[in-house]
């Protein structure tokens, strides 16, 4: 977000004499003949807004980075901007007050926060805007799915290599204990069957969560 310089009530006159301020976009200048009374003016040449006077007491600028002018609360954090082609949420720094005889200062870029991750497929480092690890990401550089932190796909692969041996196991002991009642009632094939089918689902997703893609944090903002 940029800090607007402070704006004063009078603008310099042309050499006409009619009264004209610069467009903070485009430096054109406005004819702000019968516009005095305005707090904000339109430029002719870029269409943007500018401010003439400053903000209403308790209401602040704030110039969005495709330059639409937005009015705002001084104590707003976040604000959106409304153009359809943008839409760009813009985190504002705390108030700073400028004294109107000091030049405009720069306003300091507000760090986002979440992660900087390193992408276990392509190496490319990327935004992680999920506050926690362990979880899945996808690399905007290579579409790739991984894991943020290996605590997620160790603790996933040892959970279906459990459950896929115990199904293996119960599959096993049917079959053994069974055998004399699935002659006589074949259905008892389908348990079976479920058991031995269940087991190899699990060991199949615990080999996917053991060979998945681990990206790892490189340092946080917060």
């Amino acid at each position: 977000a940029e800090l607007p310089p402070p704006y004063t009530a009078i603008a310099s006159p042309d050499a006409s004499g009619v009264p004209v301020i610069n467009c903070r976009v485009c430096q054109s200048l406005i004819n702000l003949d019968g516009k005095l009374h305005q707090h904000v003016v339109k430029c002719t040449v870029c269409n943007e807004a500018t401010p003439k006077k400053n903000p209403p007491s308790g209401k602040k600028y704030v110039r969005c980075q495709c330059n639409c002018l937005l009015i705002c609360k001084d104590t707003s954090r976040k604000i959106g901007c409304p153009r359809p082609n943008c839409r760009r949420i813009i985190t504002l720094g705390p108030v700073m007050l400028i004294p109107e005889e000091q030049p405009a200062q720069p306003a300091l870029p507000v760090q986002p926060d979440g992660t900087r991750v390193v992408c276990g497929h392509c190496g490319n480092t990327f935004l992680w805007m999920e506050l926690r690890f362990n979880t899945l990401a996808k690399c905007p550089h290579c579409k790739k799915i991984s894991s943020v932190g290996s605590a997620l796909p160790r603790r996933r692969c040892c959970a279906y290599i459990t459950i896929g041996m115990i199904c293996i196991f119960i599959g096993v002991g049917l079959t053994v204990g069974t055998q004399d009642f699935a002659r006589r009632f074949h259905a008892t094939y389908v348990s079976w069957a479920v058991a031995y089918l269940l087991g190899l689902i699990c060991l199949i997703r615990a080999c996917y969560w053991g060979a998945i893609k681990v990206s790892y944090p490189e340092h946080s903002f917060a």
